[in-house]
């Protein structure tokens, strides 16, 4: 049996067969990332892949600040002749952080009229290194990655650098490796985080983790050691332990939370890494007969999860994803721009650290508390 096409090219399939079949004027707004979403149930990721790759396409145009429309297609040829290259974008879709940094990296995009190349790399890195052969292949003007978890692929990076094929990563950096980088400040996170808990009178903080080889986490482990010993406070392994919590079963989750609350110093804070952990800790807790605030606090390293998660927290922060989309296209540009005049891209590295937002429990609109399952 055959396998499946991906979800984003089915819809691509039938937004073609429309717009084949003139359900759409040429010149006529055509449907948005939202409506897309909507109606064939997908994430904001895979409806923007399937809207980019119809604009790369020429049979959708975008115009800024006014939407995405049907492209009028006897005009189509002098419209790519405007185009002034593409640019590959390897990330994974996995929540709105990826989400909102794509949607900057293609505001970019739009701006200097390029087209925009995704590939989901999925965590994977043999796709990973899949992807960034193929931008080598067709050669784009410039890539943007996100790296997998994990090291770095360093002869990989030598291909790309022996192309002189610009490259720009977000998120997270190789420390060894002299490349232009986009993150967020993640030392002031993980600080700024236990400060505020600190504060609040607590003195025992279990951190909980989504991934844990990569430098955006160690940054933030970092930062919340560095706050514990300017206060004096211990760094026990029990609760500052860089393991992977989504990665557990739910009976291991919660085995783990039991554990840690049932020693002999149990933990008053959690600090999460991101925002599905904290879902998943609420809810983990709640089942173990434990409320949160009124029994535990929970703090949120990042915004990213199911929903708005600060009601749930006591203080949250929130990363400046599209800026950092944003910020790693200009990065690019000016790269690609030194290639095109015949000079080194890799000649220097710059590293641009954006300043995250942090959020406390007071400023949300709605407070929220779990409440404790009934035991049996």
């Amino acid at each position: 049996m055959g396998t499946p096409r991906p979800k984003y090219e089915q819809i691509k399939a039938e937004l073609r067969a429309e717009v084949a079949s003139e359900q759409y004027e040429p010149g006529s707004p055509f449907i948005t990332q939202n409506q897309v979403r909507a109606r064939f149930g997908v994430s904001s990721t895979t409806a923007v892949r399937a809207l980019n790759d119809l604009v790369n396409e020429g049979l959708l145009v975008r115009h800024r600040g006014r939407g995405t429309f049907v492209a009028d297609r006897t005009a189509a040829p002098a419209a790519e002749r405007q185009r002034t290259g593409a640019v590959a974008c390897v990330l994974g879709s996995h929540g709105p952080h990826q989400t909102a940094l794509l949607r900057g990296l293609e505001s970019g995009c739009v701006e200097r009229g390029m087209r925009l190349h995704y590939a989901d790399h999925e965590g994977s890195v043999a796709r990973q290194a899949q992807a960034l052969r193929q931008a080598v292949e067709d050669d784009v003007n410039g890539v943007v990655l996100y790296p997998v978890e994990g090291p770095p692929d360093v002869a990989l990076i030598e291909e790309l650098r022996q192309h002189r094929m610009p490259l720009v990563l977000v998120d997270r950096y190789f420390p060894d490796l002299p490349l232009d980088v986009v993150t967020a400040d993640n030392f002031t996170v993980g600080h700024w985080l236990t400060e505020q808990l600190i504060s609040f009178g607590h003195r025992r903080i279990a951190t909980l983790w989504g991934e844990t080889d990569c430098t955006s986490v160690r940054d933030r482990m970092s930062g919340h050691q560095q706050a514990l010993r300017a206060h004096g406070l211990p760094i026990l392994p029990r609760l500052t332990a860089l393991r992977s919590f989504n990665n557990l079963s739910d009976h291991e989750r919660r085995a783990l939370l039991q554990s840690l609350l049932e020693s002999d110093q149990p933990p008053t804070a959690f600090l999460c890494s991101q925002g599905f952990i904290v879902a998943t800790v609420a809810a983990d807790l709640a089942t173990l007969g434990v409320s949160v605030p009124d029994d535990v606090d929970l703090a949120g390293m990042d915004d990213a999860g199911p929903y708005d998660v600060l009601p749930l927290t006591t203080v949250a922060a929130a990363l400046p994803s599209r800026d950092m989309g944003v910020r790693a296209m200009e990065l690019l540009a000016t790269r690609m721009a030194e290639r095109a005049a015949g000079e080194d891209p890799y000649r220097s590295a710059e590293q641009v650290v954006l300043p995250v937002a942090f959020r406390t429990r007071e400023s949300a609109a709605v407070r929220l508390r779990t409440v404790a399952a009934r035991q049996s």
